[in-house]
């Protein structure tokens, strides 16, 4: 447990995470919100929750790249569209997680809401695998630009 703490706190002195994690906590503001409104005018959970999250992924792209790695995104051309096909492909493994967590709770009958709140935790630790360690790793010699 205390190593576990550990880990949270070096963490939480990175404050590229820092930021990861707010514009994550916005991203999924969007997310949400696109959700629970879906969900009230009777849209399948699934469905709501896969377009909920797309929502989501325009949101988190636009501050991942200015406010987050802003200095690990490419200049332009090839690599910067290697780099956005790279936050799509990343987004949806958790598009996909999402969406099948949130889609097996509804069809076993559990509350979408609750199967939501687990979806982002794996959601959230997935993407933030692939988009610090591949999207915007830092490329030797690569011109970087905001």
């Amino acid at each position: 447990m205390s190593q576990m703490i550990g880990t949270l706190i070096g963490k939480l002195r990175d404050v590229r995470f820092v930021r990861y994690v707010l514009a994550s906590v916005g991203a999924l503001a969007v997310d949400v919100g696109a959700f629970l409104a879906l969900l009230s005018i009777g849209m399948a959970a699934a469905a709501a929750s896969a377009i909920g999250y797309s929502l989501g992924i325009l949101a988190h792209w636009l501050m991942s790249s200015r406010a987050v790695f802003q200095d690990n995104v490419a200049a332009g051309g090839l690599a910067r569209t290697r780099q956005k096909a790279l936050f799509v492909i990343s987004a949806l493994v958790g598009l996909a997680l999402t969406t099948a967590i949130v889609g097996l709770a509804d069809y076993t009958g559990s509350d979408p809401r609750i199967a939501k709140l687990a979806a982002i935790a794996v959601s959230f630790t997935a993407t933030w695998l692939i988009r610090a360690r591949i999207v915007f790793r830092p490329s030797p010699g690569a011109a970087q630009g905001g």
